[in-house]
């Protein structure tokens, strides 16, 4: 009993296969360009030699040939990343802390933005989380004014401000 018939043609001249080899930048790209390189010089006959000369599954072989058929060379090449988890403070919420920690009182501290975020948003986020998307994210730190004297004059401070170098 006999399986499917090998049967792959390769679109792309030895040249172009063999100059994209040279500018793989990954090893997977590099091992898919090298199967259809030796495809393309007839060196295998069929999928299980394919694999033996890849050192791969004939599952995983038969996996890239599907891809190669499908979509061509971009397709094969392409790289896959997963999504990754939903930002934990997102839309609406992301809003209204970027509009607080903009604002000149601050908070004290990473806990107080998140009492902040629990009380007003109703999100309970982990420190670690909160402190990057605060830090890293949004570039911001929780801001605590600099203490200033009660009968201070806001206009005599403008002025003093205007004169100095």
């Amino acid at each position: 009993m006999r399986g499917r018939p090998f049967r792959v043609t390769v679109s792309e001249s030895l040249e172009q296969l063999e100059k994209s080899l040279q500018k793989a930048r990954t090893v997977s790209q590099k091992e898919h360009l090298q199967m259809l390189v030796w495809l393309k010089q007839g060196v295998v006959s069929s999928r299980g030699e394919l694999a033996e000369r890849c050192q791969r599954n004939n599952s995983t072989i038969t996996r890239w040939l599907t891809r190669y058929q499908q979509g061509g060379l971009k397709e094969l090449l392409a790289t896959r990343h997963a999504p990754g988890a939903t930002p934990k403070i997102q839309g609406e919420a992301l809003e209204k802390l970027k509009a607080r920690l903009a604002q000149a009182e601050g908070f004290h501290s990473y806990s107080e933005i998140q009492q902040w975020l629990e009380q007003t948003c109703q999100l309970t986020v982990e420190y670690g989380t909160l402190y990057r998307v605060v830090r890293y994210e949004l570039k911001a730190k929780p801001k605590v004014p600099r203490p200033r004297a009660l009968k201070q004059e806001s206009a005599k401070l403008d002025g003093f401000k205007k004169k100095l170098p």
